[in-house]
């Protein structure tokens, strides 16, 4: 199981007397507001643990009760891919990277223009993810949208996912009845009956709450499905500032701790230490338009605060960053990808999503921009892991052999051992002087980006899943993959 990236090199910007603020906000919120809109099956799971129905039949959590959940909730936990080399262990305190969104349209590499996503751009995406090294789990980032029923959606989504790669794979669905529905698939695919709860390679994203405070059922009765079959579980709330939350970043913040928060309570309740990703995502409108603004620095702020909460929860987080307002992976995406993620990964949260792709406020997904996120990804990584001081790493002694005999550096037995450890050499971006660089052709980064993805399609064409699970999928499901 490999080692997340320790944090090293830390962002915070909220105090430690700030953290507490905005955790009994949220106390505050979850008891003398509630959610409104609870399924049956939860209301009454929640009342026998001590919640209350208040006003207008909103589901109120006492304070005792979320503190215990917090107490008791799983801090750490396996996130299995199919091939071990990609499992690694979700936590705070470490940094991973996923993609991740809902994008309904894709920036076709060839025509330069939107078009609608589709099923193939999910396989296309989800192999050329299965390259790239610094992207450590595979959230579909758009929606198939050639696919009507919504049934079908689901079933092909997943197949999507996992016949293009090996590392674990994270998905929507529409309600609890698909997640029943398509467990016998992920058996299938896991290699017999039982195999899925045994070692869950697939995690759903479940959007268990609608802004402001108030349960979406649907993706509430898909979460508590998830606990009922194995299956890891990302709790999702998205309050905007300024739209369905406060414009005060911070009442943003306590609004959208509290709406996470219940739905860890939820899931706990259902299946204590039951593997949870604490999805307090917090977003931000241009309060001239209204319109989801995803490159601001509020939206910095805001990711970096959430990881933050999470941490000082102890429980998994996920943020959301790299969601650049741009059409194009151009100069904007490139510094509003760039700050947004370096706030939310150095964070401590754990789990950075929308990481590698997305465009134009999540609207739209390009494939070249997968790779170029790819490479801010792997130099992100180096700088979360900061500067590592020890006796050995101050090199006295070797200032002091070179010093007095050499002059330089160069050849050292410590420069050479530390060559592929303490640095990071970038694949697309050019360090070349200008002269070398028009004699190599003047290639910018996006075109390098373009060809990584034409050769990887073209040589890359992976079907993970065994001949005789796709046979007995075909035979029991509406494929159309």
């Amino acid at each position: 199981m490999q080692d997340g990236t320790r944090i090293g090199l830390r962002c915070a910007p909220l105090s430690e007397q700030d953290v507490q603020k905005v955790h009994r906000a949220a106390l505050d919120l979850l008891q003398d507001v509630g959610l409104a809109n609870p399924t049956p099956r939860v209301r009454e799971l929640c009342i026998e643990h001590g919640c209350t129905l208040v006003e207008d039949g909103r589901l109120a959590f006492p304070r005792s009760l979320i503190e215990d959940v917090i107490s008791n909730a799983s801090k750490s936990f396996p996130v299995h891919g199919r091939d071990d080399r990609f499992s690694f262990e979700a936590k705070s305190g470490s940094v991973r990277f996923c993609t991740g969104g809902a994008a309904v349209q894709m920036l076709d590499m060839d025509t330069g223009r939107y078009r609608p996503s589709t099923l193939r751009d999910i396989y296309d995406l989800s192999r050329l993810c299965d390259t790239l090294e610094s992207i450590h789990w595979f959230t579909r980032p758009v929606v198939a949208t050639d696919i009507q029923d919504i049934f079908e959606l689901d079933v092909n989504t997943v197949l999507a996912c996992a016949m293009g790669t090996r590392k674990h794979i994270a998905t929507s669905f529409c309600n609890g009845e698909h997640v029943y529905r398509i467990a016998p698939m992920l058996d299938m695919i896991a290699g017999g009956s039982g195999r899925f709860r045994k070692k869950p390679f697939c995690t759903v994203h479940a959007t268990t709450v609608v802004s402001p405070m108030t349960f979406a059922r649907d993706g509430l009765d898909a979460a508590c499905a998830a606990v009922d079959i194995g299956m890891p579980v990302h709790c999702l709330t998205g309050p905007q500032a300024g739209a369905t939350a406060p414009a005060a970043l911070a009442g943003t913040l306590a609004q959208g701790c509290a709406e996470s928060l219940a739905t860890l309570a939820v899931v706990n309740l259902l299946k204590p230490g039951h593997p949870t990703i604490l999805g307090n995502w917090t977003f931000v409108c241009d309060l001239r338009t209204g319109a989801f603004c995803g490159g601001g620095a509020e939206q910095a702020l805001l990711g970096a605060a959430s990881g933050q909460m999470s941490a000082f929860y102890g429980v998994p987080g996920g943020m959301g960053a790299s969601m650049t307002d741009s059409k194009l992976p151009d100069y904007q995406a490139g510094f509003e990808k760039a700050f947004t993620l370096i706030m939310a990964a150095l964070s401590g949260g754990g789990l950075v999503y929308e990481s590698a792709g997305m465009l134009a406020s999540l609207i739209g997904c390009s494939l070249e921009a997968m790779v170029m996120d790819n490479e801010i990804l792997s130099i992100l990584s180096r700088l979360a892991r900061g500067i590592e001081v020890t006796d050995e790493t101050l090199s006295v002694s070797v200032v002091r052999d070179c010093a007095r005999q050499a002059g330089h550096f160069l050849g050292h037995s410590q420069t050479i051992s530390l060559m592929e450890s303490e640095y990071v050499y970038p694949k697309l971006a050019d360090r070349s002087p200008p002269a070398a660089w028009y004699e190599a052709g003047a290639v910018g980064m996006r075109e390098k980006a373009a060809a990584v993805v034409r050769q990887t399609l073209d040589t890359h064409q992976p079907r993970y899943i065994s001949g005789k699970a796709e046979r007995l999928i075909r035979e029991h499901y509406p494929v159309r993959f």
